[in-house]
């Protein structure tokens, strides 16, 4: 007589994603997080400081005065680090709100081009990896706790 070689299995069938494995791919966007919103601050403490690092353009369609722009980095900033401290102790909600914020930091960052084009492109790149990562580890997570 042949045995089951699974067993029976008692867990749910669909477990939730909150008790997921957490994959590479989220802690790596996590660091990412930790690291693009430290990066902000900076950005947002230059801005406020009226650093003779950025060029002050003028006649730009979304010109807000370079105070305006450190407090909206300042803050992106740092929900970006709260975010991405939550994502590492495994929060779900962190990841839904860690998209929302990197999202909101690539548009910042875009219309923050003509200030300091450099520093703005690379967080540009930091934060679409940043939602590609979260979006796609949550999707393995979630696979990998499913029963074969």
């Amino acid at each position: 007589m042949a045995s089951d070689a699974a067993g029976a299995r008692t867990g749910p069938r669909h477990p939730s994603p909150t008790h997921a494995p957490t994959s590479g791919t989220t802690v790596l966007a996590a660091s990412f997080m930790i690291f693009g919103g430290a990066m902000a601050i900076f950005e947002g403490i230059a801005a406020l400081a009226k650093d003779s690092l950025l060029v002050v353009t003028r006649h730009y369609v979304f010109e807000f005065s370079l105070t305006g722009w450190g407090w909206v980095h300042l803050i992106l900033g740092i929900a970006l680090v709260f975010a991405g401290c939550a994502v590492i102790s495994k929060a779900l909600w962190a990841r839904f709100f860690g998209v929302a914020v990197a999202g909101l930091g690539a548009i910042a960052n875009f219309l923050w081009l003509p200030y300091y084009p450099l520093w703005a492109l690379v967080l540009i790149a930091v934060n679409l990896f940043i939602v590609w990562a979260l979006c796609t580890g949550m999707h393995r997570e979630a696979d990998a706790g499913l029963p074969t």
